[in-house]
């Protein structure tokens, strides 16, 4: 698990900003697979979610995030906000998946 916290929101509950690093991003590149566009195909038929792409999808998004968190890590940072995904096509078959974030250090409140 990362020691990078990671949130779609602009603070965190308890804790203070205390230095903005700057910008961080973690990128993919995924390109269907032959046999599961065989059974999407066959889903797509018959109708109801495609599991295959789905489980792709996650796991692109899951690559991302790791890859942003390395990122604000490597410049000193203990948090990424503001955190959000973006997805363009590549070319036929294939896709980017961006996530991108804000770097900071934050530490607990004071109460």
């Amino acid at each position: 698990m990362s020691d990078v916290i990671a949130v779609t929101s602009s603070s965190l509950g308890g804790k203070r900003i205390a230095t903005t690093v700057g910008l961080v991003r973690g990128n993919t590149v995924r390109a269907r697979h032959v046999g599961k566009d065989i059974m999407a195909g066959l889903r797509s038929i018959v109708g109801g979610e495609i599991h295959e792409y789905g489980k792709l999808l996650a796991e692109s998004r899951e690559q991302a995030l790791d890859r942003m968190c390395d990122e604000a890590r490597s410049k000193g940072a203990n948090a990424v906000v503001d955190v959000r995904f973006a997805t363009s096509v590549v070319m036929g078959g294939a896709a980017e998946i961006l996530a991108y974030g804000t770097a900071v250090v934050v530490e607990d409140e004071l109460l």
